[in-house]
């Protein structure tokens, strides 16, 4: 039997406005939408388990399975609202964190100023010791250093202490030393280098380190509630926490690697968007979150999103495994306005969760993306989601006139598709950076909307870009919901093993792979060894180059021979990435890498329950602004909708949590599973 079958699957995301739920028993899918708390996530976490349970009438004891997506770690990098910190390092490198690298957001600002380090100067300390390259002792650690070390921070007000030495990632006897010692003397918790990120780079290292000691308290305080409040209820169902790389893990692995989470509710939406793709038969896609607060993009290529090591949260290069998302400030409740010299603005400031839009009810006051829509009749005022809003046209047109349209001579018709109209350049270009200028073209792929928002906008985007299709799920509104019901567990390992590839001991590399595979399925205790994919790969670069590209390592044991080949996958890699490749060169292996996942079942997803002919769906007409000109539209309730619905645009297709807009000359089709596929007219 599936295990999705005869138990309760809870899958729970906390966005900037809203709090989504999806429940998933006995194969029926059933969704929640709750505004989030901000200030305490977990109550909007609980407010949503609440209104689950009353929804589908389950028993707290059938509950097998409860997914997390959270914010918490990435709020806290973005206010800077962490834990106070200390440093322990090597001697001569204190200011690794304040140094950086050379590198500018702008190479021609010449008062570009650097990040604020995470942790301040004064709560950096340096003990004597030091490792070679491969790792041999140099320079002994002496206990009675650390100790002195010990004894400074226990005079301040820390938390926690990031440990990071020189080539820890070769030898970390002197990093676990030094925890040893700090611990025992010390009421903190401690993050090692050769624990959170063993690889190459001091700056990038230590600073992952660093991060994740700011965090470790914060994040152990949010779980550590939420966890209790769960029990509290009877839920018997482990928690499990979304990582930024993908998969789930649990609860108590989050709390020791918080940073492993900065992008966990993105990632959901993700992996939600390539499942639900995957059904629709589409297995290379771009993917589009847009939420109250933000819009998250990313690419999809052969049903697998793309992770990388080289992406910046805030104003830190965080060097963790991270699916490739791109944010941007442009959600529905991304504020317009008008900048100092006349020009149309919209975001990233945003009304967020409360107040809201003007249109939400809740005292709300400068325009937004989601109020244009309701001005350019998109929006109906009368189905918004929850009860808890009353919208009020007057207010939003009194608002958009003072505040747009007056101050640019334009009607409210123009100021507000004007609203409309920069929220969609702004996403365009976010949507070109993770396709175009990476050398993929937008024409062969699919564009899976999702996000409260982002299937208002996205047929709009897909024409821009000619992307052929769009692709809306049936859950758009709470697809990162549903991704941590499809989410596979996680384990990432990796070491740096600086060696020329021709020079390199193949044994040394197994004897790696080895204990990494080892430890991966020692964390996935509980899946069957039928349902265990191990992931082996290594990053190699030419000698000389700064990056380097990740080459996956086949099956069996290392040989000299499986490291020729990968040599040569290499130089196809580079080839197909930077249209070169020199075979001649050498080539230098830097980071030996294994993931191991767990697979999961992911739930079914039948479709509407809904008979009959299209036409029994649409709801009424009303005249809806495209380009400047008025259409009457025909507005469809989703719900309504049988499968093989053929749907021509202009259309509105409302459903519970996301509204869909299928411009004129567009057609939308409902396939077998709910999900309706706009081809878009060129």
């Amino acid at each position: 039997m599936n295990e999705s079958e005869g138990t309760v699957r809870i899958g729970i995301d906390v966005g900037g406005t809203f709090t989504d739920v999806v429940t998933v028993r006995d194969g029926t899918l059933h969704v929640d939408k709750t505004p989030s708390t901000p200030d305490a996530p977990e109550e909007g976490v609980l407010d949503g388990l609440t209104l689950s349970r009353d929804g589908v009438g389950y028993d707290a004891f059938d509950v097998s399975f409860l997914a997390h997506g959270t914010t918490v770690a990435t709020n806290a990098v973005l206010e800077r609202e962490y834990a106070e910190t200390a440093l322990v390092t090597t001697e001569g490198f204190r200011d690794a964190l304040e140094i950086g690298r050379q590198a500018r957001p702008d190479i021609y600002d010449f008062d570009a100023t650097k990040p604020t380090p995470v942790i301040e100067r004064d709560r950096r300390y340096e003990v004597t010791e030091r490792l070679d390259e491969r790792g041999a002792v140099a320079t002994p650690l002496e206990d009675a250093d650390v100790r002195a070390v010990a004894d400074e921070i226990d005079r301040t007000d820390v938390d926690s202490v990031a440990v990071a030495l020189l080539f820890s990632f070769e030898n970390d006897a002197h990093e676990r030393r030094i925890a040893e010692i700090l611990e025992k003397r010390l009421d903190v918790s401690v993050s090692l280098s050769s624990d959170v990120l063993p690889e190459i780079r001091e700056y990038e290292r230590t600073l992952a380190t660093s991060l994740n000691a700011a965090l470790k308290p914060v994040m152990d305080r949010y779980l550590g509630r939420l966890e209790n409040a769960v029990r509290d209820r009877s839920i018997p169902a482990p928690l499990a926490i979304m990582q930024s790389n993908g998969g789930t893990i649990d609860a108590d692995r989050a709390r020791r690697r918080p940073v492993n989470t900065l992008l966990s509710g993105p990632a959901a939406g993700v992996q939600g968007a390539a499942h639900v793709a995957a059904l629709a038969g589409a297995e290379d896609v771009i993917t589009m979150d847009m939420g109250g607060t933000s819009c998250d993009v990313s690419l999809v290529q052969g049903g697998e999103p793309v992770v990388s090591t080289e992406l910046t949260v805030g104003d830190y290069p965080v060097r963790i495994p991270m699916v490739a998302v791109h944010t941007i400030g442009a959600g529905g409740g991304s504020i317009a306005w008008i900048d100092a010299g006349d020009a149309l603005r919209v975001g990233p400031r945003s009304a967020g969760a409360v107040p809201g839009p003007i249109c939400y009810g809740r005292g709300g006051e400068a325009p937004t993306v989601t109020d244009a829509h309701l001005l350019c009749g998109r929006l109906d005022p009368d189905r918004f989601l929850s009860e808890e809003l009353d919208a009020d046209a007057d207010r939003v047109e009194a608002a958009v006139r003072e505040r747009i349209a007056e101050p640019l001579d334009l009607s409210m018709r123009a100021a507000a598709e004007g609203i409309l109209d920069v929220a969609n350049a702004n996403m365009e270009r976010a949507l070109r950076l993770v396709s175009v200028e990476r050398g993929h073209d937008p024409r062969e792929f699919g564009l899976v909307a999702f996000g409260g928002a982002g299937p208002l906008h996205a047929t709009a985007l897909a024409r821009e870009l000619e992307v052929p299709r769009v692709i809306v799920p049936r859950t758009a509104g709470v697809l990162s919901a549903l991704g941590l019901l499809v989410t596979d567990r996680i384990h990432d390992f990796s070491s740096s093993m600086i060696r020329r590839l021709a020079d390199a001991d193949p044994d040394e590399i197994e004897s790696t792979l080895a204990s990494f595979d080892e430890e991966g399925r020692s964390r996935l205790d509980g899946v069957a060894d039928d349902r265990i994919a191990i992931e082996r790969s290594l990053d190699c670069r030419y000698v000389g180059q700064s990056f380097e590209l990740t080459v996956p390592v086949p099956d069996g044991p290392i040989t000299d021979e499986t490291l020729d080949g990968i040599a040569e996958r290499f130089h196809a890699a580079h080839e197909r990435r930077y249209g070169h490749a020199s075979p001649d060169e050498p080539v230098e292996l830097v980071t030996v890498r294994l993931r191991a996942r767990g697979l999961v079942y992911p739930p079914e997803l039948s479709a509407s329950a809904a008979t009959g002919n299209p036409d029994d769906a649409i709801d009424h007409s009303r005249d809806v602004v495209f380009d400047g000109e008025l259409h009457e539209t025909r507005i469809y309730d989703r719900d309504q909708l049988p499968i093989e619905s053929d749907i021509e645009g202009p259309a509105i297709v409302e459903g519970g949590e996301s509204t869909l807009v299928v411009r004129p000359a567009q057609r939308a089709r409902v396939d077998d599973y709910g999900t309706i596929l706009v081809e878009v007219a060129p």
